[in-house]
Parts: C-alpha cells; sequence; structure tokens
C-alpha cells in the first residue's frame, strides 16, 4: 500500500472513530439539551395564612414538618455513633430531633431507592400495591449505564424489548387514584407545602400541587444540580468510574419551579436554598396548621459542595469524602435553620417534626463506611441499603431522649401524620403502616412484632420478627440472617435452616398475590456488591446482588 493511502486510510479511520465518539456525546447531552429552557432567577411569594392567628398554636392541630434527606447513610450523622470520615464531621442538629424526641433504632425504608421509597412513604402503603415497583428512569440513562465499560465479570443487562417499549418517564408516578398524605391533611384543614425534589410523576394530575400540596417549589425528576458546575464558590467531585454520575453532570440542570410554572435557577446552593424557602414558608403560614413537605436532594450525586463548607473540612484528607462531609454539613445546618424558624416564631412545642432519609447511602460515589455498621448499599435490601435513621419531636407530645427498639418503617409515618392531625386514613384501601403515636408518647405501649417486605423484580426480602430472608435474582440463591444474633448479616443460615427459608419464601409469595404488576418495566438489572463501593477492586468470591430497575 502507497504511503497516500496509507494516510487516506488512517483519516477515514480516524473519522470514523471521531463520528462514534461525537455520536455517544451526543446521545449522552441530547436529554439535558432538550430539556425546557431554565430562566434567571425570581422571588417567588408564598401564599399567606391569617394575619393573625384564630387560636394560639398550642390550642390547634399541630404542625408536621416532614424532612427526608436523599441517600444519607446511616453512618452519616453523628447520632449513631459515627459520622462522615470516622467522626471528622459532626452533625449537631440533625442529632438534637433525635436526642429532643423520639429517636427508633430500627427503621426501615419503603424501599432500597428513592423514588418507590417516597411513594410508599407519602402513600402509607406498599408501592408495589399501585404499580410503583421500580424508579422512574429513561431509556438514555439505561443505556449509558449498561454501556459503561467495566472490569467486572458481572456486567449490566439491558433489556432492550423493555426499552423499545417504554413509556415516557414523566409518565410514571403514583396513580391518581392513590391518596398522599397531603390529600388527607388537606381535607383536614392544613395548607401543604411541598419543597425539593418530587420523583413521583410529572404528567398531568402527578405533580405535587395536583396530589394535596397547596404549594409546590423544586424539581419533579430525581435531582438536580446544587449550583452551577463552574460557580467559583462551589467545589466539584465527579466519579470517572460511575456511569450514574456521568449521565448526571452531562444532563442535570440546576433549577427550580414554582407551581408547575416556568423553571428558573436558585439565586443560592440549592441545600440553602431549600432552607431559605422553608423558612420563609414557615412565616407565610405562622398563623394556620401546616404541613411542610421539605425533601432536601442531599447528599445524592452529583458531589458539589459549598467552598465554605469544604474549606471548613480540611482535617478530611481525600477530596470525594471531604465534598461529601461538606454536603451534609450544609444539610445539618439547613436543620439547624428550619428548628431555629420554628422556635423563634412560637411554634416548635406544639410542630411534628420527623427526619429521615428515603434509604440507604449509595455504593457509587465510592465511599466506604457511610452504613456502617451494616452491609450493603442503596438499591439492595441488606440492612445497609434499607436501614434508616428516623426521629420525631414534638414537646408538646413525645419526652426527650425517647427511644423505640422495635422495628418501624416509612409506612407508619402516613398513619401517625394523620393521627397527630386528628384524621383518620382511608378505610376503602388497605394502609400497610400503623399510628407511632401509642409507643412514643406517654402510653409507651410495646410495639408488636411487624413483618415487612421489599420488592425489586425478582429480588426479594421479607423480615418476620427478627428474621429476615433474601431471595437472590443473579445469582439465584437465599440468603437467611437471625438480625437479633446477627443484626449485621455476616452469617448466613439457608443452608442451615431450609424449613424456616421455605416459611418466609411462602409469605413473599402470598403478599406476592396482593400486589399488581409494575405499572412500567425494568430496563436494565445492575450488579452490585454487597461488600465494597464502586470504583474498587473486584474480589475473588465476594457477595453481590442484581438490581432491577
Amino acid at each position: 500500500m502507497k504511503r497516500w493511502q496509507k494516510i487516506a486510510l488512517g483519516t477515514v479511520g480516524a473519522a470514523a472513530v471521531a463520528g462514534f465518539a461525537a455520536k455517544d456525546y451526543v446521545l449522552l447531552h441530547l436529554p439535558g439539551w432538550l430539556a425546557p429552557r431554565v430562566h434567571p432567577f425570581r422571588e417567588i411569594t408564598w401564599q399567606p395564612g391569617p394575619a393573625k392567628p384564630l387560636l394560639p398554636p398550642d390550642k390547634r392541630p399541630p404542625n408536621i414538618v416532614l424532612i427526608l434527606a436523599d441517600d444519607l447513610g446511616f453512618n452519616d450523622i453523628s447520632f449513631n455513633g459515627g459520622g462522615v470520615a470516622r467522626g471528622l464531621l459532626k452533625t449537631p442538629n440533625i442529632d438534637a430531633i433525635g436526642h429532643q424526641g423520639v429517636s427508633f433504632a430500627q427503621a426501615y425504608a419503603g424501599n432500597a431507592t428513592c423514588a418507590p421509597s417516597r411513594a410508599a412513604l407519602l402513600t402509607g402503603r406498599y408501592p408495589t400495591r399501585f404499580g410503583f415497583e421500580f424508579t422512574p428512569t429513561d431509556t438514555r440513562f439505561a443505556k449509558t449505564i449498561a454501556g459503561f465499560p467495566s472490569n467486572w465479570q458481572y456486567k449490566t443487562i439491558l433489556d432492550q424489548q423493555a426499552v423499545d417499549n417504554d413509556p415516557p418517564a414523566n409518565s410514571k408516578g403514583i396513580p391518581t387514584s392513590e391518596r398522599t398524605i397531603a390529600d388527607l391533611l388537606r381535607a383536614g384543614g392544613y395548607h401543604n407545602i411541598h419543597l425539593g425534589k418530587w420523583h413521583l410523576g410529572g404528567e398531568p394530575g402527578m405533580r405535587p400541587e395536583q396530589r394535596g400540596f397547596d404549594e409546590s417549589l423544586g424539581f419533579i425528576i430525581g435531582g438536580q444540580m446544587y449550583a452551577r458546575e463552574s460557580d467559583p464558590n462551589v467545589v466539584n467531585s465527579k466519579q470517572d468510574f460511575d456511569p450514574i454520575d456521568k449521565y448526571i453532570w452531562a444532563n442535570l440542570p440546576f433549577s427550580v419551579q414554582y407551581n408547575g410554572g416556568e423553571r428558573f435557577h436558585p439565586d443560592r446552593y440549592m441545600t440553602d436554598y431549600l432552607t431559605h424557602q422553608a423558612i420563609r414558608a414557615i412565616d407565610a403560614n405562622r398563623n394556620r396548621p401546616f404541613f411542610l413537605y421539605l425533601a432536601y436532594n442531599a447528599p445524592h450525586t452529583p458531589l458539589q459542595a459549598l467552598k465554605s463548607d469544604y474549606d471548613a473540612l480540611s482535617a478530611i484528607p481525600d477530596r470525594r469524602t471531604r465534598v461529601y462531609a461538606a454536603m451534609i454539613r450544609a444539610l445539618d445546618r439547613g436543620v439547624g435553620q428550619v428548628m431555629q424558624a420554628l422556635k423563634e416564631r412560637g411554634l416548635d412545642r406544639n410542630t411534628l417534626v420527623i427526619f429521615t432519609s428515603d434509604n440507604g447511602g449509595a455504593h457509587y460515589i465510592g465511599l466506604p463506611d457511610i452504613n456502617r455498621p451494616y452491609r450493603g448499599w442503596k438499591a439492595t435490601f441488606f440492612e445497609g441499603g434499607i436501614r434508616v435513621p428516623m426521629f420525631m419531636r414534638w414537646p408538646a407530645r413525645i419526652a426527650p431522649e425517647t427511644r423505640v427498639d422495635g422495628v418501624v418503617s416509612h409506612f407508619d409515618l402516613y398513619a401517625t401524620a394523620a393521627a397527630a392531625a386528628g384524621l383518620k386514613p382511608p378505610t376503602d384501601r388497605v394502609i400497610d403502616g400503623i399510628d407511632l403515636s401509642p409507643y412514643v408518647d406517654a402510653r409507651h405501649e410495646p410495639m408488636p412484632k411487624r413483618t415487612l417486605f421489599w420488592k425489586s423484580g425478582d429480588y426479594q426480602a421479607v423480615r418476620d420478627g427478627d428474621t429476615k430472608l433474601q431471595i437472590l435474582d443473579i445469582p439465584r440463591q437465599s440468603l437467611l440472617y437471625d438480625l437479633k444474633g446477627d443484626p449485621t448479616e455476616q452469617r448466613d443460615a439457608a443452608a442451615a435452616s431450609p424449613a424456616e427459608v421455605q416459611r418466609l419464601t411462602a409469605l413473599i409469595r402470598r403478599h406476592d398475590a396482593e400486589q399488581v404488576k409494575p405499572s412500567w418495566p425494568a430496563l436494565i438489572r445492575s450488579p452490585i456488591a454487597i461488600d465494597r463501593p464502586l470504583g474498587t477492586t473486584p474480589r475473588k468470591g465476594e457477595t453481590y446482588i442484581y438490581w432491577a430497575n
């Protein structure tokens, strides 16, 4: 072959490679490019309540403030004896809610991922009762994860048929037939405010302002940037080993919207913005009963922290850990400012404040120990994926330093909030949660034995009393643990207890018979190592699961 032919062939080859690379780049960024325009910052005005209270704060139904963190690890708060970077970060304001009220030692998320867990929390029901089994995603997201290179022998499985028949992401949400806690409270005279993350459907009828909330300020999709990537006041940490991170940085905007209006940029770091607006909403509603659902997106990826918070944690040497810790520092500061706002307005004594996380900390941020002492991560049914912090503070009804050791769930917050407001849950459907009031107030009744279920495709789990069974899809096996004697799930007893495996499997099958088919399919099944985060070296013979989504 002549030299010019070699040059020509090389040029064509290079162009082809560049073309394929450009195509991948375009496809990755396309959802972000096609997203609605984000407008400059504008101030919103919260709907004002009465100029004067009709009744004193202690004579009217309690205000209810539900603060939900996103992907907060069990070990991310110092209340649990830990804190990020082995205690170098303290969370005094979050801890104070637990110390000044009741802490639940065995609190569980409704599911191991964001959206199904939130659906359970807001309805008091297993989301599988109404087809909300998988987290709403779009096909490009699924393809990004499936196409990401990996040196692990276990690869993500893409269901092409499901991709080809996947409904629009906005149509994936809580069906309009469900009645949220906001629906219930509004019927009882409450003014309801949603702030922050929704992730429960964006089509007409599914949005928060159409699901019982009088006002909504936040974002419908599963996440947002905390600031512009180029903002000189923030420190960014990208994880090049994580396909989710790759998709997020390419597509997530930095925006909010009020009651479905135009999207606009917040005027400050997202966590601080949501806190600021929560305080303004409390002020506007100080003279009437209100329900504030404050759904922070922290510390969910992308990892972005204020430089001031980052600089305050100079004792943490690792950049990624330090950014993550700084994000939780901002979250804790926000919780403290909300509590102070309630106190300054004389509302704190008769306000039920609930703090929890939607699920455990995520493996894909690449940090160990965030769910210590528990094994597993978000998107697994090991304790690290579903065991969450949960606190309630209500000085008028709950004594400080109350502790409940029994099993509780996100489902229970629906019935508990209803009871606090003097309302009864609907009787035309199964409500899976229980009212926790008898176990946390002066009655201190003993907790009943609980049976809880979790499901994502063929990967399922049940906790019955102190015994927990996981049924894995890939690899096909069952894992049995005695959580009383082995709370960190170190010793699998399935082989030694076949009768117990059979009994618990039968419980799962009976529960399945009461559920409905998923309203949309799982697009992928992804492998997750239980004992190490993403971005670390695979280990021979390690425990892993496949998560359907």
